[in-house]
């Protein structure tokens, strides 16, 4: 059996960062319906390394949801993000939240969207490379 042994590494870097605000209460989707792109693959596909998610304003206890579109069909639920309760000020940061996805890629035509459960505004960055 032959097997890959040339391991392969992004070329071009891929950040993207996007706002999402419309609340989205339910774990299935018809499409993308409601949901936001927050990264596309690259023409060769892409590879994930981080994404922060990162709230403009006060937050009331929710979730961010990511999810995988493999460009038809209904988006896949890929993760949930706690969201705490925060009402920042000059002593108090905004609510954050790191995920580092090991070796996470998608392949040419994938898409990785978001939507938090709660009407509130956010912005997802999402850092990875093009292969």
């Amino acid at each position: 059996m032959s097997a890959n042994t040339v391991p392969i590494f992004p070329l071009t870097p891929n950040w993207q960062s996007t706002p999402i605000s419309s609340a989205i209460t339910t774990r299935t989707v018809s499409g993308v319906t409601g949901l936001v792109n927050v990264f596309t693959a690259g023409a060769s596909g892409s590879r994930i390394d981080s994404i922060t998610m990162l709230a403009t304003g006060t937050t009331t206890a929710g979730v961010i949801r990511l999810w995988k579109y493999d460009g038809t069909g209904n988006a896949t639920l890929l993760a949930e993000t706690l969201v705490t309760a925060i009402t920042p000020s000059t002593s108090i940061a905004v609510w954050s939240a790191e995920q580092l996805p090991v070796n996470f890629v998608l392949k040419t035509g994938q898409s990785l969207y978001a939507s938090p459960h709660n009407a509130e505004a956010f912005v997802i960055h999402v850092r990875g490379g093009d292969y």
